[in-house]
């Protein structure tokens, strides 16, 4: 069945984010989205992001200039609007037919002829208080779908009903309310049994050389991007296996599959493996990989091979150059496979840094920099650079979205 239009409008709650999860499995699903936002939500979930995952200019102003006519045109292309998250506010306003801004101006240009489902975030007792519920009652009556909130540990610190269904249950209803799924009473948690994750393969942390049984040679990385980046992707509705130091900062997705490893030698191993065997067509290696591993141990000039090296004594390392691995990515697997590598530089010029990533073309699709003079506490700039175009990202978020939209082979963030 062809490509769906969807009209995703957003309210603001702190669910705003879980949208996310929902814009990109139905994008990756085939369907058009546009998402229509207010200015609350906005607060919640950037512009940026919402453009990374649809593809489309968010909108969100009702007299924003020469799209003074969008409420009618927008509901009227759409095969289906959901509300997603849908706040008390959002709810008792339309159910007293108030449109003064965008979203409720929306509803009431909406002629009842096709799907419209609204899925409420709030606190539990707003969403028990008469008013919204005889305004969930009136609106139901007019033949909208309201879909259930699930019950446990609200924003607010409190538990009970209010907070925004499973997004895999929202992405359910819409599937079932597009006829592209048969409707059933059984609804698993999982994911939406149409939509297929894509594989992403990530590393992160750093790899440690041994000098003895007790001492390394290590690098600072602590994997804290490339977890937030997991956890981030696999929200997103991306299928996600982390490759991360032993010690490196652990995501906190429960649907990211992690994997440890050492030194550079259990990294290779990893990956080869997964790539062999995985399925993957994107990897995005983060991991800060040693360059060097060690030779020999000189004590006072004569090699040892002791299991901890005595102190007081002069101690002589002779390091080797290590194997690339990001040229050997593309080589273990027959598939397609876009790899993403990362460049860090120490207080580069423009230029050097372009020249540093410009090396690791052709092994990478996509090389990602950032330098220690521009990382600060609360502050990771990025620059994304492909063959086609360079594009500075601000943080984490916008570097996930960036990602999203290149895994799903969009041109522009």
């Amino acid at each position: 069945m062809a490509g769906k239009k969807i009209l995703m409008m957003m309210t603001g709650s702190i669910a705003a984010y879980k949208a996310c999860h929902m814009i990109s499995r139905l994008v990756q699903a085939g369907h058009q989205v546009q998402v229509a936002a207010s200015p609350s939500a906005l607060q919640f979930v950037g512009n940026a992001t919402l453009e990374g995952l649809s593809g489309r200019p968010v909108v969100s102003d009702l007299w924003e200039r020469e799209r003074a006519m969008d409420h009618i045109h927008l509901i009227r292309e759409a095969d289906l609007i959901l509300v997603a998250p849908g706040t008390a506010h959002f709810i008792n306003r339309i159910a007293g037919g108030i449109g003064d801004d965008l979203l409720t101006t929306l509803f009431l240009a909406h002629d009842f002829k096709k799907p419209f489902l609204i899925a409420p975030a709030m606190n539990t007792t707003m969403y028990l208080h008469p008013v919204t519920q005889a305004s969930l009652k009136k609106i139901k009556d007019m033949g909208l779908r309201i879909l259930e909130t699930a019950s446990g540990v609200l924003a607010c610190g409190e538990t009970g009903f209010g907070k925004l269904l499973d997004p895999d249950l929202i992405l359910q209803e819409v599937l079932e309310a597009l006829g592209t799924e048969p409707a059933t009473t059984a609804r698993p948690v999982t994911t939406a049994s149409s939509l297929s994750p894509i594989k992403v393969l990530i590393t992160s942390g750093g790899t440690k050389e041994p000098l003895d049984d007790v001492r390394v040679l290590t690098n600072s990385s602590t994997g804290r991007s490339g977890a937030e980046l997991s956890n981030q992707l696999s929200d997103l509705g991306f299928d996600v296996t982390l490759l991360r130091a032993k010690e490196a900062v652990i995501p906190t997705s429960a649907d990211v599959v992690q994997k440890t490893y050492v030194t550079h030698s259990d990294l290779k191993e990893l990956l080869q493996t997964e790539i062999q065997k995985g399925s993957y067509s994107h990897v995005i290696h983060m991991a800060a990989v040693s360059d060097y591993q060690v030779d020999k141990v000189l004590l006072d000039g004569q090699e040892t091979k002791a299991s901890k090296v005595p102190s007081g004594r002069q101690m002589t390392i002779q390091m080797k150059p290590a194997e690339k691995i990001l040229p050997l990515l593309k080589t273990w697997t027959t598939q397609p496979l876009k790899v993403a590598a990362f460049k860090l530089t120490s207080h580069a010029s423009s230029e050097e840094r372009r020249q540093a990533m410009s090396k690791l073309f052709p092994a990478a699709d996509v090389v990602i920099s950032n330098d220690l003079s521009e990382i600060s506490e609360g502050k990771h700039p990025y620059l994304a650079k492909t063959s086609a175009a360079e594009t500075p990202l601000a943080g984490l978020s916008e570097l996930s979205a960036w990602f999203s939209n290149w895994i799903l082979n969009k041109e522009t963030l």
